[in-house]
């Protein structure tokens, strides 16, 4: 201003010197004093003006500083930040580096350099923008003035005057605050903003952060390079004149000059004029400066630039919604982690406080969304969509009933399908990678990934993590140890738990056996017996999130009774640990996120924890193949495609709420679970969908076999599950589960199975078994008594000592004489008779034989047949188990009696003569007839001890044998 005042000042001295010498000479000497006036007069108006200006200028000059005196002086690096702290959209990518889209974000943005954008849609934007932005130092003065002037007069047009420069600071450093003081820092942070930056670092910068309008799916974008992809569909370096010049009128009024809707639509030729009258003012205005020449001005301003416009753009919420929703809360949460530990805090508080977590998800969220990042996933593109297809397909879900929910939008109560919903994944074992999921069957009628999200209880695949397991691991079993299959109930609670069949008690059983049935009681006993050690710490190591206090103590945990319940992913996690030799590996779905520079931000790292030995998990694993062999998975695996080493176990709760399945070979783990969303029963119109456990068992091998046409040889491994070198084939009884003794082996209950040789090989003699006469009641053996009748009795019989017993009920307690369901043991407790004569049978003829009916009482050892035609005297005897009927004599009258295991008879049966039944009334029954050696004082007809004091002498008066039926040649 000094400056330009001084040369006024000299333009104004020149002008009155030549005044002078004009007036000093003689031509003009009439003229010299009205000349000398009026210049005078001139002049004193000049510098009346001059110093105005200066005063208005000082004036202005003042009030400029007082508006931005308080503004701090940014430093290069603050302002350099600030300019480049543009947000833009996160994508996201299956594994393989395939690209599945961005993330939710209310604005779509992705960088991109001058290098890679078209000079003809730089000439547009410099035309349009800013015409001098090679010369001006950030601001044309002339433009401010004028903008001030038009705002000063309140002028109904609006030119505008903003350079690039200063729109990029108005965008990043400031607000679109209307007020002077803020176009005063706006004009100062310009000027300093140049100083600071290239002209090619701020047109870059501008190119990256200013909004034009939406793209094809509604989204609202920034940056010229996501304008370009958005609205024709094709990258800011391949634009034509008229795309250029479209995409460079936009900002000046983004959502009237956008092709698009927010829902995505185009608009209508009313709503696409305003953007195509805006492109013609840029191809004028390119032609005005000289970037373009006439014949290219006419050629673009005819072009038909509506039919570039691209179709609407499908997102990854359309296409992929449960790995979209998936990948993003991951990422969040590694961000989460991140950022918590850049304020020195441990990550592994967000676990444990919920307000620190909800904080840092917040910063997360809006980092992840608008930071730029490429997130990679372990998700197999392929394997993901043959999955979606494989349960979308699925024919035997189960009913779909219907229910009301209020809309969120209407408030109105609306009707809602409510349909059985699945949740599925599948692991890579070695590494954890997640190699697909399915998250249920309809996103749009429920979000909750249930494969991820949703806990439930987890049923029987729970008896191998937490009850076979740890007590293989312990030592307590081998593969083939006999457990416990017998009712209990709890005295100080009453809990009395059932197998499935709930009258069932397979009694001793072998381990392997128990488990591929699937058999409560074995699980809950064996899980009591080691409950003192706190075994649900392994789950803790396998990575189930929400275990409560009780569950470390209650049986029901080992059958699946979780407080909280797990996800299908934590439990398939969990098989995998067999699959690995014991190491649990976190499986995980992010493989590594990058941020806008090309920096690994995150890049996950595997952490194996051993959880069981390598013995015991090859133990349980070849247990597990049983399930598919023989036991509760033998349906799944009929339906494979194909054929590799697996092993599995199935699952359900109570009243068939929940279904699961999950197996594995050593390749891969599949989980499936199946229920609905708000719990009630599977178990209906089995006709149509199949028995539950059938269901999960299909939908499993239908899964298996999607993900096997993708990848076969990984799926379908040949390779076998390698058995260490100390597990080895043992030898014991099968009733102790120690070595075999000699009454063992002469029982024939001598087994082999594997065992961990580290901690346990049986090698204690069995002594569990005692020598005893016995009865058969029912089928099971008890010790006779002293008054039971000879003729019923058997010797040399195989019975449990009563101590042994116990041991094996353990402090559940539980009736002994189940422990045992075999005719060649016998119980280890007499049975308690009830005293009383059993109740009479009734008797027919059936052809050529006399049949009866079972007598009702629960203590009979068998029936009598007299011949009461003359006397009464017995002409056959049927011991229990044997079949009901004897052949017809040829004469005399007959009767039936049953025998109970004390020696009493019931009445006389009604009676039979020839081939007529002859009905009689009831006798009263006796106590036996001596002569028979129904008072227990004969010796057994097959000599022996029969624990009753006799001298094993035999019975003076035999049994007398049934009377052969006729056949033809004796006919």
């Amino acid at each position: 201003m000094r400056e330009r005042l001084e040369q006024l000042k000299q333009r104004i001295v020149h002008f009155n010197e030549k005044i002078e010498k004009l007036a000093s000479s003689e031509r003009y000497s009439k003229l010299r004093i009205t000349g000398s006036v009026l210049w005078n007069l001139t002049l004193v108006f000049l510098i009346f003006i001059v110093t105005s200006l200066v005063f208005v200028g000082a004036i202005g000059a003042g009030y400029f500083a007082s508006l931005v005196r308080e503004d701090p002086l940014a430093s290069k690096e603050a302002m350099r930040e600030q300019i480049y702290s543009y947000e833009e959209t996160s994508e996201i990518y299956f594994a393989n580096n395939i690209y599945i889209g961005k993330l939710r974000t209310d604005l779509e943005r992705r960088e991109t350099s001058l290098d890679a954008v078209s000079p003809i849609l730089l000439d547009a934007v410099l035309a349009t923008e800013d015409e001098y932005f090679r010369e001006h130092n950030g601001i044309v003065p002339k433009a401010v003035l004028r903008g001030l002037l038009q705002d000063f007069t309140n002028s109904s047009t609006q030119t505008g005057g903003s350079t690039l420069t200063q729109q990029l600071i108005k965008n990043q450093i400031l607000t679109n605050e209307v007020s002077y003081e803020r176009k005063a820092r706006e004009i100062l942070l310009a000027l300093r903003l140049e100083k600071f930056m290239t002209k090619e670092e701020i047109l870059e910068a501008y190119l990256n952060i200013i909004p034009y309008g939406r793209n094809a799916s509604g989204k609202n974008i920034a940056g010229v390079e996501t304008a370009s992809q958005g609205i024709f569909g094709k990258s800011a370096a391949d634009l034509n004149l008229s795309q250029a010049a479209y995409i460079a009128g936009i900002p000046q009024a983004p959502f009237a000059h956008t092709p698009f809707t927010n829902k995505g639509v185009l608009k209508d030729q009313d709503g696409l004029q305003p953007g195509i009258d805006r492109m013609k003012t840029v191809l004028g205005r390119m032609l005005e400066v000289g970037y373009i020449s006439e014949a290219e001005y006419n050629e673009a301003v005819t072009y038909d630039i509506t039919k570039d416009f691209r179709q609407p753009e499908e997102l990854a919420t359309d296409n992929y919604p449960w790995l979209t929703f998936e990948l993003e809360y991951r990422a969040k949460e590694i961000i989460a982690g991140i950022l918590a530990e850049k304020d020195g805090i441990d990550k592994e508080r967000l676990t444990e406080e919920e307000n620190l977590k909800e904080k840092y998800m917040i910063l997360a969220d809006r980092n992840v969304r608008s930071g730029g990042y490429r997130i990679y996933s372990t998700i197999d593109k392929e394997m993901y969509e043959a999955m979606q297809e494989a349960a979308k397909n699925f024919q035997y879900y189960g009913h779909t009933f219907k229910g009301t929910e209020i809309d969120p939008e209407t408030k109105e109560e609306k009707e809602v399908d409510l349909p059985v919903q699945v949740g599925s994944i599948v692991i890579e074992n070695t590494t954890g990678k997640i190699l697909s999921f399915v998250g249920g069957r309809d996103f749009a009628l429920k979000q909750v990934n249930h494969a991820t999200q949703a806990y439930r209880p987890n049923g029987s695949t729970m008896k191998p993590l937490l009850a076979y397991g740890p007590a293989v691991e312990y030592g307590v079993i081998g593969a083939g140890s006999p457990v416990v299959d017998v009712k209990f109930r709890r005295s100080f609670d009453g809990y009395s738990p059932s197998n499935y069949i709930e009258s069932e008690e397979r009694g001793l059983m072998p381990a392997r056996e128990a488990l591929a049935h699937s058999q409560n009681l074995t699980a809950l006993r064996l899980y009591d017996s080691i409950l003192d050690r706190r075994p649900a710490t392994f789950l803790e190591k396998m990575g189930f999130s929400k275990l409560a206090e009780g569950d470390y103590v209650n049986l029901a945990t080992s059958i699946g009774g979780l407080t909280n319940g797990t996800t299908v992913e934590e439990n398939t996690n969990a098989f995998a640990t067999f699959a690995n030799g014991g190491q649990f590996i976190d499986a995980y779905m992010i493989e590594k996120i990058v941020d806008l520079d090309g920096n690994i931000v995150y890049e996950h790292t595997p952490e194996p924890v051993e959880v069981f030995s390598k013995e015991t998990a090859y133990i349980v694993t070849d247990m597990l193949r049983d399930v598919l062999d023989y036991g509760t998975g033998t349906r799944a695996k009929s339906s494979l495609k194909f054929s590799s080493d697996f092993a599995a176990k199935t699952g359900t709760t109570q009243d068939y709420k929940d279904v699961w399945l999950v197996g594995y070979n050593p390749n891969v783990t599949l989980g499936v679970w199946m229920g609905y969303d708000k719990p009630r029963t599977l178990y209906q119109f089995n006709n149509t969908y199949y028995q539950p456990s059938t269901r999960v068992n299909m939908l499993w091998a239908n899964l298996m076999n999607s993900i096997y046409d993708v990848d076969p040889e990984l799926i379908g491994t040949k390779e076998q599950f390698k058995r260490p070198e100390n597990v080895i084939n043992a030898s014991f009884c099968g009733i102790s589960g120690l070595a075999p003794s000699a009454a063992c082996s002469n029982a024939g209950y001598v087994r082999s199975d594997l065992f961990n040789r580290n901690v346990f090989v049986p090698s204690q003699p069995d002594d569990s078994l005692i020598t005893s006469s016995s009865v058969l009641i029912d089928g099971k053996a008890y010790q006779a008594l002293s008054s039971t009748p000879s003729e019923f009795i058997t010797a040399g019989g195989i019975g449990l000592k009563a101590e042994f017993a116990k041991q094996m009920l353990g402090r559940l307690g539980g009736d002994a004489s189940k422990l045992l369901n075999s005719s060649k043991v016998i119980s280890s407790t007499a049975f308690n008779a009830d005293g009383s004569p059993p109740q009479a049978v009734a008797a027919s003829v059936e052809g050529n034989a006399i049949t009866w009916s079972k007598s009702g009482s629960n203590d009979v050892i068998g029936y009598r047949v007299y011949d009461i035609s003359n006397g009464r005297s017995l002409i056959a005897t049927i011991r229990d188990g044997a079949s009901r009927q004897i052949s017809l004599p040829p004469a005399g009258i007959f009767t039936v009696v049953a025998v109970d295991i004390t020696g009493l008879e019931s009445a006389h049966s009604n009676t039979i003569s020839g081939n007529t039944v002859i009905p009689t009334e009831p006798e009263v029954p006796t106590d036996g007839d001596p002569q028979n050696g129904n008072d227990g004082t004969n010796g057994n007809q097959n000599g022996g001890n029969n624990g009753n004091g006799n001298n094993g002498s035999g019975s003076e008066n035999p049994p007398i044998n049934p009377i052969p039926l006729p056949n033809e040649k004796q006919q």
